[in-house]
Protein backbone atom coordinates (compact mmCIF):
# COMPACT_ATOMS: atom_id res chain seq x y z
CA UNK A 1 0.00 0.00 0.00
CA UNK A 2 1.35 3.46 -0.92
CA UNK A 3 1.81 6.06 1.84
CA UNK A 4 -0.99 8.20 0.34
CA UNK A 5 -3.42 5.24 0.43
CA UNK A 6 -2.21 4.42 3.98
CA UNK A 7 -3.11 7.95 5.16
CA UNK A 8 -6.56 7.69 3.50
CA UNK A 9 -6.97 4.37 5.31
CA UNK A 10 -5.84 5.96 8.60
CA UNK A 11 -8.69 8.52 8.39
CA UNK A 12 -11.20 5.63 8.21
CA UNK A 13 -9.49 3.77 11.11
CA UNK A 14 -9.51 6.94 13.22
CA UNK A 15 -13.26 7.45 12.64
CA UNK A 16 -13.92 3.77 13.52
CA UNK A 17 -11.93 4.20 16.74
CA UNK A 18 -13.85 7.37 17.64
CA UNK A 19 -17.23 5.69 17.08
CA UNK A 20 -16.23 2.68 19.26
CA UNK A 21 -14.99 4.96 22.06
CA UNK A 22 -18.18 7.08 21.87
CA UNK A 23 -20.21 3.96 22.77
CA UNK A 24 -18.81 4.36 26.31
CA UNK A 25 -17.46 7.93 26.60
CA UNK A 26 -19.94 10.77 26.13
CA UNK A 27 -18.37 14.05 24.93
CA UNK A 28 -14.71 14.76 25.89
CA UNK A 29 -13.99 14.79 22.15
CA UNK A 30 -10.84 16.90 22.39
CA UNK A 31 -9.39 14.67 25.15
CA UNK A 32 -10.15 11.52 23.09
CA UNK A 33 -8.50 13.07 20.00
CA UNK A 34 -5.32 13.97 21.88
CA UNK A 35 -5.06 10.54 23.56
CA UNK A 36 -5.38 8.87 20.14
CA UNK A 37 -2.82 11.29 18.64
CA UNK A 38 -0.36 10.35 21.40
CA UNK A 39 -0.95 6.64 20.60
CA UNK A 40 -0.31 7.26 16.89
CA UNK A 41 2.90 9.20 17.72
CA UNK A 42 4.08 6.69 20.35
CA UNK A 43 3.98 9.37 23.08
CA UNK A 44 2.65 9.45 26.64
CA UNK A 45 -0.21 11.59 27.98
CA UNK A 46 -1.05 13.18 31.32
CA UNK A 47 -4.82 13.51 31.92
CA UNK A 48 -5.75 16.25 34.37
CA UNK A 49 -9.28 16.67 35.68
CA UNK A 50 -11.42 16.77 38.80
CA UNK A 51 -12.81 13.45 40.13
CA UNK A 52 -15.65 11.85 38.17
CA UNK A 53 -14.78 13.09 34.67
CA UNK A 54 -14.11 9.52 33.40
CA UNK A 55 -10.31 9.83 33.15
CA UNK A 56 -9.80 6.17 34.13
CA UNK A 57 -12.76 5.00 32.03
CA UNK A 58 -11.37 6.88 29.02
CA UNK A 59 -8.00 5.09 29.25
CA UNK A 60 -9.77 1.75 29.76
CA UNK A 61 -12.01 2.30 26.74
CA UNK A 62 -9.12 3.42 24.50
CA UNK A 63 -7.17 0.24 25.36
CA UNK A 64 -10.26 -1.88 24.55
CA UNK A 65 -10.73 -0.16 21.18
CA UNK A 66 -7.02 -0.50 20.35
CA UNK A 67 -6.90 -4.19 21.28
CA UNK A 68 -3.87 -3.67 23.54
CA UNK A 69 -2.87 -5.28 26.82
CA UNK A 70 -3.74 -2.90 29.64
CA UNK A 71 -2.54 -2.67 33.25
CA UNK A 72 -3.63 -0.20 35.91
CA UNK A 73 -1.28 0.94 38.69
CA UNK A 74 -2.93 2.79 41.55
CA UNK A 75 -0.30 5.22 42.84
CA UNK A 76 -0.36 5.48 46.64
CA UNK A 77 2.07 7.00 49.19
CA UNK A 78 3.41 3.52 50.14
CA UNK A 79 3.92 2.23 46.56
CA UNK A 80 7.51 1.06 45.93
CA UNK A 81 9.45 1.03 42.61
CA UNK A 82 9.46 -2.80 42.70
CA UNK A 83 5.63 -2.75 42.76
CA UNK A 84 5.81 -1.18 39.28
CA UNK A 85 8.90 -2.72 37.70
CA UNK A 86 8.96 -6.17 39.31
CA UNK A 87 11.56 -7.81 41.53
CA UNK A 88 13.91 -10.75 41.85
CA UNK A 89 12.96 -13.58 44.21
CA UNK A 90 14.74 -16.75 45.29
CA UNK A 91 13.02 -19.79 43.80
CA UNK A 92 13.02 -23.39 45.14
CA UNK A 93 16.40 -24.09 43.49
CA UNK A 94 17.93 -21.15 45.38
CA UNK A 95 18.32 -19.21 42.12
CA UNK A 96 17.16 -15.66 41.52
CA UNK A 97 14.11 -15.45 39.31
CA UNK A 98 12.71 -12.19 37.93
CA UNK A 99 8.97 -11.64 38.44
CA UNK A 100 7.71 -8.99 36.00
CA UNK A 101 5.75 -6.03 37.37
CA UNK A 102 2.73 -4.36 35.74
CA UNK A 103 5.01 -2.06 33.66
CA UNK A 104 5.35 -5.01 31.23
CA UNK A 105 2.21 -4.19 29.27
CA UNK A 106 1.19 -2.07 26.23
CA UNK A 107 -0.87 0.61 27.99
CA UNK A 108 -0.10 1.59 31.57
CA UNK A 109 -2.67 3.62 33.45
CA UNK A 110 -0.69 5.45 36.14
CA UNK A 111 -3.69 6.43 38.25
CA UNK A 112 -3.19 9.55 40.42
CA UNK A 113 0.53 9.62 39.64
CA UNK A 114 1.11 12.59 42.00
CA UNK A 115 0.02 10.58 45.07
CA UNK A 116 3.30 8.66 45.27
CA UNK A 117 6.74 9.94 46.41
CA UNK A 118 9.40 10.98 43.83
CA UNK A 119 11.38 7.74 44.33
CA UNK A 120 8.44 5.73 42.94
CA UNK A 121 7.52 8.32 40.28
CA UNK A 122 11.11 8.05 39.01
CA UNK A 123 10.62 4.29 38.42
CA UNK A 124 8.77 5.30 35.23
CA UNK A 125 11.51 7.59 33.86
CA UNK A 126 13.57 4.98 32.02
CA UNK A 127 10.48 3.12 30.81
CA UNK A 128 8.95 6.30 29.36
CA UNK A 129 12.10 7.44 27.55
CA UNK A 130 13.96 4.25 26.62
CA UNK A 131 10.99 1.80 26.46
CA UNK A 132 13.04 -0.50 28.72
CA UNK A 133 13.82 -1.00 32.41
CA UNK A 134 16.98 -1.99 34.30
CA UNK A 135 16.50 -4.18 37.37
CA UNK A 136 19.41 -5.59 39.41
CA UNK A 137 21.75 -4.68 36.55
CA UNK A 138 19.68 -6.60 33.98
CA UNK A 139 18.21 -4.79 30.98
CA UNK A 140 14.62 -5.70 30.07
CA UNK A 141 12.90 -4.38 26.92
CA UNK A 142 9.21 -3.50 27.16
CA UNK A 143 6.66 -4.75 24.66
CA UNK A 144 5.79 -2.43 21.74
CA UNK A 145 3.71 -0.34 21.51
CA UNK A 146 4.25 1.03 25.02
CA UNK A 147 2.31 4.02 26.38
CA UNK A 148 1.91 5.60 29.81
CA UNK A 149 -1.41 7.40 30.32
CA UNK A 150 -1.26 9.06 33.73
CA UNK A 151 -4.06 10.79 35.60
CA UNK A 152 -3.81 13.65 38.05
CA UNK A 153 -6.35 15.47 40.19
CA UNK A 154 -5.79 19.28 40.11
CA UNK A 155 -7.78 20.28 43.20
CA UNK A 156 -6.37 18.19 46.02
CA UNK A 157 -2.93 19.39 46.97
CA UNK A 158 -2.73 17.65 50.36
CA UNK A 159 -0.77 14.41 50.35
CA UNK A 160 0.43 14.92 46.77
CA UNK A 161 3.94 15.09 45.30
CA UNK A 162 4.10 17.32 42.19
CA UNK A 163 5.82 15.63 39.26
CA UNK A 164 9.36 16.95 38.65
CA UNK A 165 9.95 18.94 35.44
CA UNK A 166 12.17 16.18 33.97
CA UNK A 167 9.30 13.72 34.23
CA UNK A 168 6.63 16.14 32.99
CA UNK A 169 8.79 16.73 29.90
CA UNK A 170 8.53 13.03 29.03
CA UNK A 171 4.76 13.37 28.56
CA UNK A 172 3.91 14.36 25.01
CA UNK A 173 0.53 15.89 25.92
CA UNK A 174 -1.00 17.37 29.04
CA UNK A 175 -4.75 16.98 28.48
CA UNK A 176 -7.24 18.86 30.66
CA UNK A 177 -10.68 17.26 30.89
CA UNK A 178 -13.53 19.73 31.27
CA UNK A 179 -16.95 19.32 32.88
CA UNK A 180 -19.54 17.94 30.42
CA UNK A 181 -22.21 20.23 28.95
CA UNK A 182 -25.79 19.95 30.24
CA UNK A 183 -26.85 17.71 27.30
CA UNK A 184 -23.76 15.48 27.69
CA UNK A 185 -24.33 15.10 31.43
CA UNK A 186 -27.97 14.09 30.82
CA UNK A 187 -26.68 11.49 28.32
CA UNK A 188 -24.09 10.21 30.85
CA UNK A 189 -26.72 9.81 33.57
CA UNK A 190 -29.12 8.03 31.18
CA UNK A 191 -26.49 5.58 29.94
CA UNK A 192 -24.91 4.75 33.31
CA UNK A 193 -27.96 4.23 35.50
CA UNK A 194 -29.47 1.24 33.67
CA UNK A 195 -28.43 -2.41 33.61
CA UNK A 196 -27.20 -2.16 29.99
CA UNK A 197 -23.40 -2.19 29.83
CA UNK A 198 -21.57 -0.61 26.90
CA UNK A 199 -18.12 -1.81 25.85
CA UNK A 200 -15.86 -0.73 23.01
CA UNK A 201 -14.89 -3.46 20.53
CA UNK A 202 -11.30 -3.81 19.38
CA UNK A 203 -10.83 -2.25 15.91
CA UNK A 204 -6.99 -2.22 15.73
CA UNK A 205 -4.23 -4.61 16.72
CA UNK A 206 -0.76 -3.84 18.13
CA UNK A 207 0.69 -4.53 14.64
CA UNK A 208 -1.68 -1.93 13.12
CA UNK A 209 -0.60 0.65 15.71
CA UNK A 210 3.11 0.03 15.06
CA UNK A 211 2.43 0.47 11.31
CA UNK A 212 0.59 3.75 11.99
CA UNK A 213 3.48 4.99 14.17
CA UNK A 214 5.93 4.25 11.29
CA UNK A 215 3.60 5.97 8.80
CA UNK A 216 3.34 9.15 10.93
CA UNK A 217 7.15 9.44 11.05
CA UNK A 218 7.27 9.15 7.22
CA UNK A 219 4.93 12.14 6.70
CA UNK A 220 6.95 14.94 5.00
CA UNK A 221 7.07 18.40 6.61
CA UNK A 222 7.96 21.68 4.89
CA UNK A 223 10.96 23.57 6.33
CA UNK A 224 8.84 26.66 7.12
CA UNK A 225 6.56 24.53 9.36
CA UNK A 226 9.55 23.11 11.27
CA UNK A 227 11.03 26.61 11.63
CA UNK A 228 7.66 27.92 12.90
CA UNK A 229 7.50 25.16 15.55
CA UNK A 230 11.09 25.79 16.71
CA UNK A 231 10.51 29.58 16.84
CA UNK A 232 7.30 29.03 18.79
CA UNK A 233 9.13 26.96 21.42
CA UNK A 234 11.98 29.51 21.48
CA UNK A 235 9.47 32.26 22.31
CA UNK A 236 8.51 30.45 25.56
CA UNK A 237 12.04 30.94 26.96
CA UNK A 238 12.18 34.14 29.06
CA UNK A 239 15.92 34.68 28.46
CA UNK A 240 15.62 34.35 24.66
CA UNK A 241 15.82 37.47 22.43
CA UNK A 242 12.64 36.37 20.62
CA UNK A 243 10.61 36.07 23.85
CA UNK A 244 7.64 38.49 23.81
CA UNK A 245 7.00 40.80 26.78
CA UNK A 246 4.31 38.54 28.34
CA UNK A 247 6.84 35.66 28.51
CA UNK A 248 9.60 37.78 30.04
CA UNK A 249 7.12 39.16 32.57
CA UNK A 250 5.28 35.98 33.63
CA UNK A 251 7.48 32.92 32.99
CA UNK A 252 10.40 31.52 34.98
CA UNK A 253 11.17 28.70 32.58
CA UNK A 254 10.45 27.81 28.94
CA UNK A 255 10.08 24.58 26.96
CA UNK A 256 13.08 22.52 25.81
CA UNK A 257 13.92 20.89 22.44
CA UNK A 258 11.67 17.90 23.21
CA UNK A 259 8.71 20.28 22.83
CA UNK A 260 9.81 21.17 19.26
CA UNK A 261 10.14 17.47 18.37
CA UNK A 262 6.70 16.70 19.82
CA UNK A 263 5.08 19.68 18.07
CA UNK A 264 6.19 18.37 14.68
CA UNK A 265 5.29 14.72 15.42
CA UNK A 266 1.85 15.72 16.73
CA UNK A 267 1.29 18.08 13.77
CA UNK A 268 2.09 15.17 11.41
CA UNK A 269 -0.47 12.95 13.18
CA UNK A 270 -3.02 15.80 13.34
CA UNK A 271 -2.76 16.39 9.57
CA UNK A 272 -2.89 12.63 8.81
CA UNK A 273 -6.17 12.05 10.71
CA UNK A 274 -7.65 14.98 8.76
CA UNK A 275 -6.63 13.29 5.47
CA UNK A 276 -3.84 15.79 4.66
CA UNK A 277 -0.52 14.43 3.40
CA UNK A 278 1.68 17.07 5.02
CA UNK A 279 1.14 19.31 8.08
CA UNK A 280 0.90 23.11 7.87
CA UNK A 281 1.28 25.85 10.50
CA UNK A 282 -2.41 25.46 11.50
CA UNK A 283 -1.70 21.84 12.54
CA UNK A 284 1.16 23.03 14.77
CA UNK A 285 -1.14 25.63 16.37
CA UNK A 286 -3.86 23.00 16.96
CA UNK A 287 -1.56 20.87 19.14
CA UNK A 288 0.48 23.68 20.77
CA UNK A 289 -1.44 24.12 24.06
CA UNK A 290 -1.43 20.47 25.27
CA UNK A 291 2.23 20.10 24.23
CA UNK A 292 3.56 23.30 25.80
CA UNK A 293 1.33 23.82 28.87
CA UNK A 294 3.17 21.37 31.18
CA UNK A 295 6.63 22.40 29.96
CA UNK A 296 6.59 26.04 30.97
CA UNK A 297 6.75 27.35 34.53
CA UNK A 298 4.92 30.52 35.66
CA UNK A 299 6.52 32.95 38.13
CA UNK A 300 4.95 34.45 41.27
CA UNK A 301 3.79 37.52 39.27
CA UNK A 302 1.64 35.34 36.98
CA UNK A 303 0.20 33.57 40.05
CA UNK A 304 -0.58 36.90 41.75
CA UNK A 305 -2.26 38.33 38.64
CA UNK A 306 -4.10 35.07 37.91
CA UNK A 307 -2.58 34.68 34.44
CA UNK A 308 -3.03 31.13 33.14
CA UNK A 309 -0.50 29.11 31.13
CA UNK A 310 -2.96 28.75 28.23
CA UNK A 311 -3.43 32.56 28.10
CA UNK A 312 0.35 32.96 27.75
CA UNK A 313 0.55 30.29 25.00
CA UNK A 314 -2.45 31.81 23.13
CA UNK A 315 -0.78 35.21 23.14
CA UNK A 316 2.44 33.70 21.73
CA UNK A 317 0.43 31.93 19.01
Amino acid sequence: MSDVAAIDNLVVKFQNLKSEISKVIVGQEEAVNFVLLSVFCGGHSLLIGVPGLAKTLLVNTVSDALGLEFKRIQFTPDLMPSDILGSEILDQNREFKFIKGPIFSNIILADEINRTPPKTQAALLEAMQEKSVTIAGQHHSLSAPFLVLATQNPIEQEGTYPLPEAQLDRFMFSITLEYPSFREEVEVVKSTTTNIESKADSVLSSEDILEIQKLIRKVPVADNVIEYAVKLVGKTRPKSKEAPEIVQKYLDWGAGPRASQNLILAAKAHSAIKGKYSPDIEDVKSVAIPILSHRIVKNYKAEAENISISQIIESIL
